[in-house]
């Protein structure tokens, strides 16, 4: 992978560390060196002196000659989100939502042709497929990613769906792109989308935009249900409206967030320095 960068202050050694986290995934938790170098494109040497600096940071350990990602990759994700206000602003309605329909609610925004979910408020209930923070799906099978998908621009659209999904999940076959392009035409007109069981038997959800500021969607929220419990019609009868209100509360609140003047006082300030 080395060679990437196309500008003279592109730091590969950088972007190498980067392919080494982004190596691990729920299929490759303990990696061995020799691993790591392959999913990453690297050399033994070089691997090695990434994930020995790694491991000195925090972010990866090594136990009996397998290298796993600690908690601290963790603060990468949530300080973007933190950055944006959203978490702080969504989660207490999520909760409140979650409370209501007795159903996992998830944040998710788009990450090239995948969703990355952002944040998550989850019941203890057995579903096909694991999701946490920074888990990754292709954006087309996801109601979420439908969402998200349907909010661009036809040229913005084409190309991402251009780019290869890193979700390791096989292609979804039962759609055509146009059926695809159909589809997403009536999600953004009705402004919410349905995905029954297209990522993995069992997994039914609905989802619906949040938008920042200037109206733009920004980030998707859903219900996931299973599907052998509950059916289409209670999921957009029953919790889709309830969805709607929770998503519009969130992009409210989030706007009058964004509008106003952030100062951070950290410990030990006075008043004049946050001035």
């Amino acid at each position: 992978m080395a060679g990437r960068g196309a500008g003279p202050d592109f730091v590969e050694a950088l972007a190498r560390g980067l392919d080494v986290l982004s190596s691990f995934d729920a299929a490759h938790r303990p990696m061995t060196l020799s691993e790591v170098a392959s999913a990453a494109g690297l050399a033994r040497p070089t691997a090695r002196r990434l994930l020995l600096t790694l491991e000195e940071l925090g972010y990866v350990r090594s136990t009996d000659g397998a290298f796993t990602l600690t908690p601290k990759v963790l603060s990468l994700g949530t300080a973007y989100v933190g950055s944006l206000g959203l978490w702080g602003v969504a989660r207490p309605h999520m909760e409140a939502l979650v409370g209501r329909t007795g159903e996992s609610s998830s944040m998710a925004q788009l990450d090239g042709s995948d969703i990355v979910y952002v944040a998550r408020v989850s019941v203890p209930k057995i579903i096909a497929l694991r999701v946490e923070i920074g888990t990754r799906f292709p954006a087309a099978q996801t109601s979420q990613g439908k969402v998200l998908l349907a909010a661009l621009s036809p040229d913005a659209l084409a190309q991402t769906l251009d780019q290869p999904s890193r979700a390791g999940l096989p292609p979804y076959i039962g759609r055509s792109d146009a059926q695809l392009t159909d589809e997403l035409t009536e999600v953004r007109a009705r402004g919410w989308a349905l995905a029954d069981e297209e990522l993995a038997p069992g997994v039914r959800s609905v989802a619906v935009p949040v938008r920042d500021g200037t109206g733009t969607v920004r980030a998707a929220m859903n219900v996931t249900v299973h599907a052998a419990e509950t059916s289409t019609d209670t999921l957009l009868t029953d919790h889709l409206p309830k969805l709607l209100r929770t998503a519009g509360d969130v992009s409210a609140e989030w706007a009058l967030w964004q509008s106003r003047p952030h100062v951070e006082v950290r410990p030990g300030d006075t008043a004049a320095d946050a001035t």
